[in-house]
């Protein structure tokens, strides 16, 4: 399995993308990574924005960077609530700095923007929060995926092959 051996953090909060969330898990673990989803602590389930519940595998007080060599942290609005999680923004900082894959889709550009990762990078999200990307120092690029170093950053669901390609290849690199 091309994944093999690798740990990837998937974040969870409140109203969070379905699809963001459920793609990439079912795919990182066919590619044989081991996938935990990550929660504020706020919580032992979150709810999509349709209601469909997640329950976390571990809260953000009980992990730490280096137990991953991933981060993928999936839109709706769930990025809103994580960012007033000072925990959660740490540990994308820490997992960027540490120069691991660095993976957000859509408004999860929330996130990369409050851990402070964007100066000087090329990123795409979802078209309304462009502007929170561009005012944390991003350079915008309409694409399907954008990776810059260990930072992929992809629009909306429908990129979502494009994304995983992207991290899958970059785990394996």
């Amino acid at each position: 399995m091309e994944l093999e051996g690798k740990t990837i953090a998937l974040l969870c909060e409140e109203l969070y993308n379905e699809v963001e969330l459920w793609y990439p898990y079912y795919r990182l673990l066919e590619a044989g990574a081991r996938v935990q989803i990550v929660g504020s602590g706020s919580a032992p389930v979150y709810r999509s924005k349709i209601g469909l519940p997640a329950k976390v595998d571990v809260s953000i007080d009980q992990v730490s960077a280096a137990r991953f060599d991933a981060v993928v942290i999936p839109g709706g609005y769930a990025p809103d609530h994580m960012r007033r999680c000072p925990a959660m923004v740490q540990l994308v900082r820490e997992v960027f700095e540490a120069g691991k894959v660095t993976a957000a889709i859509c408004h999860a550009g929330w996130m990369l923007a409050s851990a402070g990762v964007l100066k000087g990078r090329r990123a795409t999200c979802f078209f309304a929060i462009r502007d929170d990307l561009v005012n944390a120092g991003a350079h915008y690029v309409d694409e399907p995926v954008v990776v810059d170093g260990n930072l992929i950053t992809s629009r909306t669901p429908s990129d979502l092959p494009a994304f995983l390609r992207a991290i899958i290849a970059r785990l394996r690199a």
